[in-house]
């Protein structure tokens, strides 16, 4: 992965180092182990620090590659006023000095540190999974959404779904940028050929797990080779993220209760997990294939349909064929998405600037603003006017699958849990070994609970 900016380090911030007592220094220095114990090792990125002065609004993401080029974009036009509005002091624009760093470890590490040791970033991008290791412990602030409103953004221009994972104890502590589901994208000829398409070319409802069943082995027919393609092994997060959308499907709650044992209705999951093995059988879907493989497999059009984040698209539109894309099919008895969100945070200071923090406010309406541009990537916007815009309505496949936002599932909250934590990966690997046929759905979902309970038996770092 490259970047077009990439970071020589975190960059120094204007306001002078905090006193910290030695408890309170303890006890985030100990969060930051605890973001790290709660990540799974990730591949990262070179990094570099924007250069600009003292004054600027300081930034830190974990934006690189084409998203990366995509947030420069979108600076550039609120950092020159071309694409903000004029708030209350009249002004546009922003001097903006932004720090890319490596996503997973060691990003919400440094997150967490900086926000303990006085060099906090005046906003830090987060996984919205991520949020409950952060909040609870005071490594971040809050939003003032009145100071918000002024620079028109209120709590209504976002989905119910993904508003209620933004708060801790009723406050509100993230800012969405995107939802970003785990979806199906489809060959639509193949999908024609085998009869799945509606009336207006779109993938039809399924509706059933047999449906499901059927419209892989439909693909399969239509293609000569494989119906749906997934790639799981040796993978931290997939299994994980196909189990946990048809979970929710079921309406069963999967709950991780501090100071408990798990909340796991195990039928349901039994369930779940069954129809992945019938799904992967081996032979009408591969049950054997990495993440790469199945990616491979589908833009080479060796499959009729691929399961996979929305985040592939860029890559798949290269492929060159007429290209589908819709929220994953509802095939139990509600319908549910297992998605993540790129937030905004305002990392913790121990006595922030007025202006500075407004401006953090103001920089984060701004930039909702440009999420069109962001939306061209795949990710869906969170800020919902941005979807009633023109623009959006003819990106094609991204338009057909934005209804996802509206019943977006996230990772249950808890500190070890979220984008690339150990937690998924803990779940994943129960589930690759029922899919490959090593153990039965029975015993994998088994599993699943004991790693629940090992890991809520772990103190949290920032209680």
């Amino acid at each position: 992965m490259s970047s077009r900016l990439p970071a020589q380090g975190v960059s120094s911030v204007s306001d002078p180092v905090r006193r910290l007592s030695r408890r309170r220094l303890l006890r985030h220095t100990m969060a930051g182990a605890g973001a790290l114990l709660a990540a799974a090792p990730l591949s990262g990125c070179a990094s570099r620090a924007s250069a600009s002065g003292a004054s600027a609004l300081s930034v830190w993401d974990l934006f690189q590659g084409g998203d990366g080029m995509l947030m420069d974009e979108m600076i550039e036009a609120v950092s020159t006023g071309s694409g903000g509005t004029k708030g209350p002091e009249g002004a546009k624009g922003f001097e903006i000095d932004r720090t890319i760093l490596d996503w997973g470890p060691s990003y919400y590490t440094k997150l967490a540190m900086s926000a303990a040791g006085g060099r906090a970033s005046d906003v830090a991008a987060m996984h919205l999974s991520r949020l409950a290791g952060y909040a609870p412990g005071g490594l971040v602030d809050p939003f003032d959404l009145d100071l918000l409103a002024e620079f028109g953004v209120t709590r209504k221009d976002f989905t119910p779904a993904v508003w209620e994972r933004t708060q801790h104890d009723g406050t509100v502590y993230a800012i969405p940028l995107d939802v970003h589901p785990f979806i199906v994208f489809y060959d639509k000829e193949a999908a024609e050929s085998a009869g799945l398409l509606d009336p207006s070319g779109e993938l039809a409802p399924m509706g059933s797990p047999e449906a499901l069943l059927d419209a892989g082995k439909a693909l399969a027919e239509a293609t000569g080779q494989a119906g749906i393609l997934f790639g799981h092994v040796t993978d931290t997060a997939q299994n994980w993220r196909l189990f946990a959308g048809l979970y929710a499907q079921t309406g069963a709650e999967f709950t991780l209760p501090d100071g408990g044992a798990p909340q796991i209705d195990t039928d349901a999951a039994i369930r779940v997990v069954t129809l992945m093995k019938q799904l992967f059988d081996g032979r009408t879907n591969p049950n054997n294939l990495d993440y790469n493989a199945a990616l491979a497999a589908f833009t080479s059009r060796r499959g009729g349909m691929a399961m996979l984040g929305e985040w592939e698209l860029p890559t798949l539109k290269k492929a060159g064929f007429p290209l589908g894309a819709a929220p994953f099919p509802q095939v139990f008895d509600r319908p549910a998405v297992y998605t993540d969100s790129h937030s905004f945070v305002l990392p913790h200071q121990e006595n922030p600037d007025p202006a500075r923090r407004r401006e953090a406010h103001r920089y984060v309406a701004e930039i909702l603003k440009q999420s069109l541009t962001w939306a061209s990537a795949g990710h869906i916007p969170a800020y919902q006017p941005v979807l009633a815009e023109p623009g959006y309505a003819a990106l094609e496949p991204q338009s057909s699958y934005a209804d996802a936002a509206k019943v977006a599932v996230l990772d249950p909250p808890n500190w070890f849990v979220g984008a690339g934590s150990n937690f998924q990966n803990r779940m994943c690997q129960p589930l690759q070994s029922a899919l490959l046929g090593n153990t039965s759905a029975e015993k994998a979902v088994r599993q699943m609970v004991r790693e629940a309970d090992a890991l809520l038996r772990q103190p949290d770092p920032v209680a």
